[in-house]
């Protein structure tokens, strides 16, 4: 099992990387170049696995706190 820092490093690089995708996704959307849908199909889909992830990380930190 993984230790808590290296936890915590790679909760705030998902955070990290979820945020540049909204930013990007944003971007696409409000631009008046035409959207590549499946790209941003793409990209939503990468950022939805994102969450999942850091939600698993973060329950796993606080089944770590409370144990």
């Amino acid at each position: 099992m993984e230790d808590q820092e290296e936890l915590q490093q790679k909760l705030a690089e998902y955070r990290s990387e979820h945020s540049a995708l909204d930013d990007m996704l944003d971007r696409m959307v409000a631009s008046d170049q035409p959207v590549n849908l499946l790209h941003m199909q793409q990209l939503k889909k990468k950022k939805l696995w994102l969450k999942d992830m850091i939600n698993k990380i973060e329950s796993d930190l606080i089944d770590d706190i409370i144990a």
